[in-house]
C-alpha cells in the first residue's frame, strides 16, 4: 500500500477520531488517504488554533489529540500549542509536512529543521525517512504522548516518503498497567499521616488525568481529611462537598493559605510543578507527602518529605484499607477558613453594578451551567475569578491552563469539547484581548454547525496586567486598546452576536443562547475595579487569626 495510506491506518489503529489543522502540497498524499478514512478533517483556520483543539482532545479523552500542518510557517505556528500540551500535560500528536528529502527541486524554499525546532517542547520528535518506519514510529509516538507525564509529539513526513509503497501494517496496541505503588512507601505515608495533628489534602493536575476520582472520594469518606486544589485540579472532587476549603487560585496570602500555615502536613495527589504552586515551601516547616504517578520534581520551593510513587489510585486504595483514624486529629480551624472562603466567594455574587464585577459573571455562569457542563477559559484576570469562586462538580468541566497560560485557546478548547461532547453546554469564557488572538475559528464553528456560546467580557485591554501593573505602582500605561463592534463581528461569521445591557441580563440571555441552536456570541462590558480591592488591598490587610 501507498505510505500515506499506512499513515492514516496507523492512526485508525490508534483510535483517532478527528484530525485539526490546515493541509499542504506536501500533505496531499495524506490528504487523499484521509479522504478514505473514518477520521474526520476538522479544517481550521490557523495551525496554532488546531493545535489547541487537539490538546483539548488529549485532555479530555486521555488519548492523544491529532493536529496537521504544512512545513514552514505551517509547522512553526503549532510551536505555542505544543508548549501548551506539553507543560499541560495533554496527549497530543502533531504531523508535519516537508519537501521531498531523497530529490528536491525547490532547494531549500520554506524548509527549516522542524524536528530541531520541536525537540526543546515534546517529548519525541522524528522526521520519517522511509515508508516501512511508519509503522513503529507512530505507535511509539502515541506510547510516549499518553505516558506519565503526558505531552506533545511531533512527526514530519516529508512528500516522497508518503507516496513510497510498503508491505508494513500497523502494530497492535499493548495496553501497559501502571506499577502499584511500593507498600513500604504506602506504610511509611501512613504512620506519618496517623501521627499528624492537623493533615490537609491537596489535589493537583494530575489527579485530573486519570479515573483516580472514586478512589480519592474513599480517601476522604474515611480519614475525613479536608481538601482542597490546584487550579488544574478543580473538578476531581465536587466542590460543594462539605470537606472541600478551596481552591488555590494565588500562590499565597489569600484566606485559603490561613489553613495550609495551620496544617503540619500535607498530603499532595497528583501535583505538578509545572502548574503556578498553591503554596509556597519553608526549610522549617509543614511536611509534605507528595503522591504521584512518578518521582516528585524538587526545586527551591517545592521539596517533599516522602515520594509515594506509582498508581494513584491503588495508592489511596492502600492507605483507605489500612490507615486508622486517631481521636486527636484536628480540623476545627480548617472549617472555620472553609466559612471564611465561602463567604467570601458569596460577596458581591448578586451585585447590579454595570459594566458588570467579576463576582457576578463567575454566580450567573455557575447559575446557568449543568453539573457536568463545560467552561473553557481563555487566559486573563477572570481565570483568578473563576479558579478562586467557581464551584467545578465534576472533572474536567473546566478548562484552564495554569502551565503555559497562553491567551488564544479559549475558543479552540471550547470548540474541541463541544466537538467530543456535543450533548453538553459548552460555554468559552474569553477576554477580548485573548479572543481576538484566535477569533477567526467563530468561522469553524460556524461551518461545523456546533451549538457553542461565547462570552467576551470586554475591558478594552489587558486586565490582568493592567491589574499588576497598578499592584507594582507603576503609570497606566501601554496596555489599553480599541475592539470591532463584537455585535457585528459574530454576525459576520454567520454566527449571534448580543450585547449585554444591564447586569440583570446577563444570566436570562447565557440560558437562552444555551439551548438556542448556533453560535452564539455575547460581549459583556466588565469592570475590573474589584481587583484591586479584593486581590491587592483585602488580602494584604486580612488576618489569620479566625
Amino acid at each position: 500500500m501507498k505510505a500515506s495510506d499506512l499513515f492514516v491506518k496507523c492512526l485508525e489503529n490508534e483510535g483517532v477520531e478527528y484530525i485539526f489543522g490546515i493541509p499542504g502540497e506536501e500533505n496531499l498524499d495524506v490528504l487523499e488517504s484521509l479522504c478514505h478514512s473514518s477520521i474526520r478533517l476538522i479544517l481550521t483556520r490557523h495551525e496554532q488554533a488546531a493545535g489547541f483543539m487537539a490538546a483539548t482532545v488529549g485532555r479530555l479523552t486521555g488519548k492523544p489529540g491529532v493536529c496537521l500542518s504544512t512545513l514552514g510557517p505551517g509547522a512553526t505556528n503549532f510551536f505555542t500549542s505544543a508548549a501548551y500540551a506539553q507543560l499541560g500535560a495533554m496527549p497530543m500528536c502533531m504531523v508535519t509536512g516537508q519537501k521531498p528529502i531523497h530529490a528536491s527541486k525547490q532547494g531549500q524554499f520554506q524548509m527549516i529543521d522542524t524536528v530541531d525546532m520541536m525537540r526543546p517542547i515534546t517529548k519525541f520528535t522524528r522526521q520519517l525517512v522511509r515508508g516501512n518506519q511508519i509503522a513503529s514510529a507512530v505507535r511509539e509516538a502515541f506510547k510516549t504522548a499518553q505516558e506519565e507525564r503526558p505531552g506533545a509529539v511531533h512527526l514530519e513526513l516529508p512528500e516522497d516518503v508518503a507516496a513510497e509503497q510498503t508491505q508494513v501494517l500497523p502494530i497492535p496496541i499493548q495496553k501497559v498497567r501502571r506499577p502499584d505503588a511500593n507498600i513500604k512507601a504506602v506504610d511509611i505515608a501512613i504512620k506519618r499521616i496517623e501521627a499528624a495533628k492537623s493533615p490537609l489534602l491537596l489535589i493537583g493536575a494530575g489527579a485530573n488525568r486519570k479515573r483516580i476520582a472514586n478512589m480519592l472520594q474513599v480517601f476522604i469518606d474515611t480519614t475525613g481529611i479536608p481538601f482542597f486544589n490546584t487550579q488544574m485540579g478543580k473538578g476531581v472532587i465536587p466542590e460543594n462537598h462539605p470537606l472541600f476549603l478551596g481552591t488555590a487560585a494565588l500562590s499565597d496570602h489569600d484566606y485559603l493559605h490561613c489553613a495550609i500555615e495551620k496544617a503540619d502536613l500535607i498530603i499532595n495527589v497528583g501535583h505538578d510543578v509545572i502548574e503556578k504552586p498553591p503554596f509556597f515551601m519553608k526549610s522549617n516547616g509543614i511536611s509534605v507527602i507528595d503522591i504521584n504517578f512518578v518521582a516528585s520534581s524538587v526545586d527551591e520551593i517545592y521539596f517533599p518529605q516522602l515520594d509515594v510513587v506509582g498508581d494513584i489510585a491503588n495508592a489511596l486504595w492502600q492507605m483507605s484499607e489500612r490507615i486508622r483514624v486517631p481521636s486527636y486529629w484536628d480540623f476545627s480551624y480548617f472549617l472555620k477558613v472553609k466559612a471564611t472562603v465561602d463567604s467570601k466567594i458569596a460577596e458581591r455574587a448578586d451585585a447590579n453594578d454595570f459594566p458588570l464585577i467579576p463576582q457576578r459573571v463567575v454566580a450567573d455562569v455557575r447559575q446557568v451551567m449543568r453539573a457536568e457542563d463545560i467552561i473553557a477559559l481563555d487566559n486573563g484576570m477572570y481565570k483568578l475569578w473563576f479558579a478562586r469562586n467557581y464551584r467545578a462538580l465534576s472533572a474536567n468541566t473546566i478548562l484552564l491552563d495554569n502551565a503555559l497560560a497562553t491567551m488564544g485557546a479559549g475558543l479552540p478548547s471550547a470548540i474541541a469539547a463541544k466537538i467530543i461532547h456535543p450533548e453538553l453546554n459548552v460555554l468559552a469564557i474569553c477576554g477580548d484581548g485573548g479572543f481576538m488572538m484566535n477569533s477567526q475559528e467563530l468561522e469553524t464553528a460556524v461551518r461545523l454547525r456546533l451549538n457553542l456560546t461565547v462570552l467576551i467580557l470586554n475591558d478594552n485591554g489587558f486586565g490582568m496586567i493592567k491589574w499588576k501593573q497598578q499592584s507594582s505602582d507603576f503609570t497606566d500605561f501601554g496596555l489599553d486598546f480599541n475592539n470591532p463592534d463584537f455585535v457585528k463581528y459574530a454576525e459576520a461569521y454567520g454566527a449571534f452576536g448580543h450585547r449585554v445591557q444591564t447586569a440583570g441580563q446577563l444570566q436570562v440571555l447565557l440560558a437562552d443562547c444555551l439551548k438556542t441552536p448556533g453560535v452564539h456570541v455575547i460581549e459583556v462590558p466588565i469592570d475590573y475595579t474589584e481587583n484591586n480591592r479584593v486581590f491587592t488591598r483585602e488580602l494584604l490587610d486580612k488576618s489569620c487569626i479566625i
